[in-house]
């Protein structure tokens, strides 16, 4: 796909087609208010048809407007104008793109990044609008003997902007969510891939490749590299599974020689059956997706090698299966972990937790800034939240704080969750330091409990993404978040700009 930022007059457009906005009340945008100018208000006409009332996210495509260059005009819904906001600009926008993809269009111009919108200057209408038509055109089909045919693909996107003087934001804007984009198309790939081709070793492969093409120390780790190192909860989890355990290290050198990194650490389990505590069959298929964590690493190192970011980053992810079997690891057992504390494990569905927590202390070697670790935790989480927002958990309100601020901004939102002393308490075993699970109350909290206790080293918070990292049902696939909130995260880190994130005043 090939992204362009242009200003000028919509109505003389030459392109497939170019895309305006109508507001709820059969409201031009001022893009559309000139296409109807020089139409001879054909748009008028047709809307006061009825044909389109500017309901959020509907489209009317027209051919052969008067007047008019572009091959076809399409209209998009954006809903209630005083309620236009960063949600519906996106709904709008993904819109357009799914209209886009049943016509013949191959390239187009959108003029929705020129909408006025509270908060957010012309670089955020762009960065996301880059977001929005890579989710639309994003299709995961490899492995159908015979993919679905399509029209002729749209190959070219213009982003139009209000003014001559915006261009240069825009373009670096595309450049910002090209690179985010394929960092949430890696993440997406991953995720949807199954279990039997995305093993542990196929993940491995995969970071290699990475570091091959983006100047990347990769290390693989394996079972007895793993061992050596005492890491006696992770090879808990490993042990029913016939595929070999792998821990996957990742070191991105933006920054300084010595500068302290900021560590990402995702939770590898490439597939969760619940090992002895097997889950039900109903939806276990969604269980490869219990890697998305390690994906989102993947993905977010993808997108700040090509940002070019100016800081170290080390990506951790302890990778394996948890099966059940001979050799797994039974309800009751205790085990050692890395930081050689013991761990009472009294469900072995609760593995998540076990092989982070050694991943979580091997990342002190590194002396890290800040750790953030990403995981498919707790399905306590999605009852709290539901899929909209991915919960966090910090030692450290300031880190917290930052990437809330993140995630507004890529608009991939987190909640602050408690991490309170009081929840320590549910956390007591009568024959190990601590079990790796507590009562059923507060289940999320009582995991990231569980993962405090191996962070005392460093400021370090802890992201749930059990509601967040796919969706089920007809649209069921990987979202590839929190690739874009880790980014924002990072840009800010390495001392870039609030991006997109200024007040534009009009």
């Amino acid at each position: 796909m090939e992204f362009a930022i242009k200003s000028g007059s919509p109505e003389k457009q030459r392109t497939g087609c170019v895309v305006v906005g109508v507001f709820e009340g059969r409201k031009l945008s001022p893009s559309a208010q000139a296409i109807d100018a020089a139409s001879r208000h054909y748009l008028s006409e047709v809307l006061r048809r009825g044909d389109l009332e500017g309901k959020l996210g509907a489209t009317l495509l027209l051919h052969n407007v008067p007047e008019v260059p572009a091959d076809r005009v399409l209209l998009v819904g954006l809903g209630r104008e005083r309620d236009f906001g960063e949600g519906a600009y996106r709904t709008a926008v993904g819109a357009a793109v799914r209209a886009l993809r049943t016509t013949g269009a191959s390239e187009a111009t959108i003029c929705l990044t020129d909408l006025a919108l509270k908060r957010h200057d012309t670089a955020w209408r762009v960065e996301h609008a880059v977001l929005a038509v890579s989710e639309g055109l994003y299709r995961f089909d490899r492995l159908k003997s015979k993919p679905p045919e399509s029209k002729r693909a749209l190959r070219k996107v213009t982003l139009h902007v209000a003014k001559r003087n915006e261009i240069a934001a825009g373009e670096a804007a595309v450049e910002r969510g090209v690179a985010i984009a394929e960092g949430i198309a890696l993440a997406k790939e991953l995720g949807n891939l199954p279990g039997n081709i995305c093993t542990p070793t196929y993940l491995a492969e995969q970071a290699e490749e990475l570091g091959k093409r983006h100047g990347m120390r990769v290390e693989v780790l394996e079972q007895k590299d793993i061992e050596k190192l005492g890491m006696g909860s992770f090879l808990a989890v490993a042990r029913g599974s016939h595929q070999p355990p792998k821990l996957i290290v990742l070191e991105y050198q933006g920054g300084k020689r010595d500068a302290p990194p900021v560590a990402l650490v995702g939770k590898g389990i490439t597939f969760d059956t619940g090992g002895i505590s097997i889950k039900p069959a109903a939806e276990m298929d969604e269980m490869k997706f219990d890697m998305c964590g390690a994906a989102s690493v993947l993905g977010t190192l993808k997108a700040a090698a090509l940002m070019k970011l100016p800081l170290n980053v080390v990506g951790v992810i302890p990778a394996t299966e948890n099966m059940p079997g001979g050799h797994a690891v039974k309800p009751g057992d205790i085990v050692t972990s890395m930081s050689g504390q013991t761990v009472e494990i009294l469900n072995t569905d609760a593995e998540g937790r076990l092989i982070l927590c050694d991943a979580l202390t091997y990342v002190e070697k590194y002396k890290p800034a800040a750790v953030v670790d990403i995981a498919t935790l707790t399905g306590a989480m999605v009852i709290a939240l539901g899929h909209v927002a991915t919960g966090l958990f910090a030692n450290s309100d300031p880190l917290a704080r930052e990437l809330l601020q993140a995630g507004e901004i890529a608009w991939d939102r987190a909640w602050h969750m408690p991490l309170w002393d009081d929840y320590q308490d549910a956390l007591k075993s009568n024959f190990a330091d601590f079990p790796n699970i507590g009562s059923r109350a507060g289940g999320s909290i009582t995991a990231a409990c569980f993962l405090s206790r191996f962070t005392k080293a460093y400021p370090w918070a802890h992201l749930d993404i059990a509601g967040t990292a796919w969706k089920s049902g007809s649209d069921k696939g990987a979202t590839g978040r929190p690739v874009a909130l880790l980014a924002h995260f990072l840009v800010k880190r390495a001392g870039g700009p609030q991006l997109g994130g200024a007040v534009e005043r009009r």
